[in-house]
């Protein structure tokens, strides 16, 4: 039987399951990675767990999202995840030596293994052939421990790419491309499979930009073959022993597919304040703008920041625009410094920021007040580079560098002929800011700052449940909606307490407040409720607040696995107009709630502001009720005596 690159990994990881589009498998995960916003809770969990050493073949704990110590709190946070990954063997990757999702694809992504991140662009390492899912801390803990992870078996979507991309177009155009057709929901339920003679053009950093913005469809994951530009890639790192050929068997049958004529592109942007509000460049060019910044995991490589320095060179930016470049990783620049390229952006007037995450995620560079900013990033919701009222647009480092140097959105294919980097540059390997564990670390002493806090744990659901709808939002909600994660709040990703006062702060400020002094009650919600960050904090904040169910149209993949690992009921209206009929301040009831978690998929809901009965919809499996008949994965773990190991 034939098969798609897909089912080939699957297939050899598979634990439990059959791999038939809807139902629930299992997989062993060979490598997992955390990031310290998610890492400090996620390690919490393994403790919790009592295990004394992972049992992956490899995980690694970086710091690149709180790299900002303005306080105590971010170098506590370090401080605990250097002594707990010590203790646990886990490679320590240090604050500066870059973003994760770029080191890992340079030092310890392999083709045909599989890696868990408990961050959402964990996808990233697809482009190198490899499996790799994003998910909650709490999987990734799990993971660690050696159980398998668990979730619902996705069509695989190939998407061919034809022929190859003109002058000025990149990677990043090929993704808001496929984001400009099937919007930010697109790709729920979906793994995309990459392939077509288009691909042998695109090396192994634009394959991973693609990879990198699937989160942004809601895909599970990305994935291309391991080829010869893969070999490339990894002999330039010195980790040819790594590569191994990976690719579909002719004839493979997909679930669906769709066509991409290279060619036909033209650069591309998203306007604020979605990644899928794409139109063309051309279209929108003239928009004065006041800040541009080059980095972030989606392009931030040495091929990216080549490019930029290549048109930036000799010349000097627009004196109204701050334009900032934050190289992926030490390696990046490294090579940038070794190549003379450091020097030419920096005489062209940009700042160059630390190697990490920074302005993608709020983290300083927030722009000025109404302020126009051009990112080279992933995602550019409102509020999420720490100015509410800033307008974000999404675009490929060609477009940054062009608009950089006019003050205004130019489409670049009207500014001459394209940069050429020479890509036979050896890659520099610095590895000086990582630190590997001790072949026995169990007697390393793990410690704790006054800022981590225990997290707090589910219990049981009662057999009714009763509940006032404290908050009523609508459609495309956000991990950033109901947990921001600027710079004010990073610090504090280990003291849930002190965070959940923050709860839904850009919606309803008065929320918290509401939510403790009713001591709980039920969230309503529109549909892909949840999307963006993996970060389970937004299932952490709520169950600390006393929210007992969300009730929504539909939920993003990671952040409806969140809630159900925290014993969050994520229930769905059974009929399209019942959302209308709930509103907030109503009171809901349940009743034989227990029974109804055991087996069925339609719930009986009370209105008792309206009268009204409301049809509700639980869609889970047998082993998904189990834990939230449990009070959530933690719990349901430590019933059962430990874990199904992988």
């Amino acid at each position: 039987m034939t098969q798609s690159l897909v089912s080939k990994i699957l297939s050899q990881h598979l634990v439990s399951g059959q791999m038939c589009a809807g139902e629930e498998i299992g997989i062993h995960i060979d490598q997992t990675l955390t990031q310290d916003s998610t890492g400090t809770m996620a390690y919490l969990q393994l403790e919790a767990m009592g295990i004394s050493r992972v049992k992956t073949k490899l995980s690694v704990a970086y710091v690149d999202h709180n790299t900002l110590q303005s306080g105590f709190e971010n170098a506590d946070d370090h401080l605990y995840i250097q002594t707990v990954a010590a203790k646990h063997g886990i490679v320590f990757s240090k604050p500066g030596n870059g973003i994760c999702h770029q080191v890992h694809l340079e030092k310890f992504a392999r083709p045909g293994w599989t890696l868990l991140g408990s961050d959402s662009h964990t996808p990233t390492a697809g482009g190198i052939g490899m499996l790799a899912i994003g998910a909650g801390g709490l999987d990734v803990a799990v993971a660690m421990a050696g159980g398998p992870y668990y979730f619902t078996m996705p069509k695989i979507c190939q998407v061919q790419l034809i022929g190859k991309l003109p002058p000025w177009c990149s990677a990043k155009d090929i993704i808001l491309e496929l984001l400009r057709r099937l919007t930010v929901k697109g790709g729920v339920g979906r793994i995309f499979e990459y392939a077509g003679d288009g691909l042998e053009t695109l090396t192994v950093p634009e394959r991973a930009t693609i990879c990198n913005m699937g989160a942004e469809l809601g895909a599970t994951t990305s994935l291309f073959p391991s080829d010869a530009m893969t070999r490339s890639f990894l002999a330039s790192q010195g980790r040819e022993a790594d590569w191994l050929p990976l690719a579909a068997d002719p004839g493979a049958v997909y679930d669906e597919t769709i066509m991409i004529r290279l060619d036909k592109l033209q650069p591309l942007v998203a306007l604020p304040h979605s990644p899928d509000n794409v139109v063309p460049v051309a279209k929108v060019a003239g928009i004065k703008i006041d800040q541009v910044a080059i980095g972030s995991c989606t392009n931030s490589s040495y091929l990216d920041l080549a490019k930029a320095a290549k048109i930036l060179e000799g010349k000097r930016a627009h004196p109204d625009v701050s334009l900032v470049i934050a190289p992926g990783s030490r390696q990046v620049l490294t090579m940038l410094a070794d190549s003379g390229a450091l020097s030419a952006l920096l005489r062209a007037g940009a700042r160059l920021l630390e190697c990490a995450c920074g302005p993608c995620i709020g983290m300083g560079q927030a722009p000025k007040s109404g302020g126009v900013s051009l990112r080279t990033f992933n995602r550019n919701f409102a509020g999420r580079s720490g100015t509410p009222d800033a307008k974000v647009y999404l675009c490929s480092p060609e477009v940054a560098a062009v608009s950089a140097l006019t003050g205004k959105l130019t489409d670049p294919s009207e500014y001459g002929q394209p940069p050429l980097v020479d890509m036979s540059i050896t890659s520099t390997r610095n590895d000086n800011l990582l630190i590997f564990p001790p072949g026995q670390g169990q007697a390393t002493e793990v410690v704790r700052g006054p800022n981590i806090k225990p997290f707090p744990v589910a219990k049981c659901p009662q057999d009714t449940l009763t509940g006032t709808v404290l908050l009523k939002v609508g459609d495309n909600i956000t991990t950033d909606h109901i947990m921001p994660s600027h710079a004010h709040l990073l610090p504090y990703r280990s003291n849930i307490p002190y965070l959940a006062q923050f709860c839904f702060s850009g919606i309803d400020a008065q929320f918290p407040n509401r939510a403790l002094a009713q001591g709980g009650g039920l969230i309503v919600a529109g549909a892909n409720y949840g999307q963006g960050s993996s970060r389970e904090h937004a299932a952490l904040a709520p169950l600390y607040l006393g929210i007992k169910a969300v009730i929504a149209q539909s939920f993003a993949r990671i952040h409806r696995a969140n809630l159900i690992n925290y014993g969050i009921l994520p229930l769905l209206f059974a009929l399209p107009g019942d959302y209308g009929k709930v509103a907030q301040d109503d009171t809901l009831s349940i009743d034989n709630l227990l029974e109804q978690i055991k087996g069925n998929e339609f719930v009986r809901a009370f209105n008792a502001t309206s009268g009204q009965e409301l049809v509700l919809r639980l869609i889970a499996t047998p082993r998904e009720r189990e834990i939230i008949l449990a009070g959530g994965l933690l719990n349901f773990n430590m019933h059962r005596g430990g874990f199904e190991h992988a």
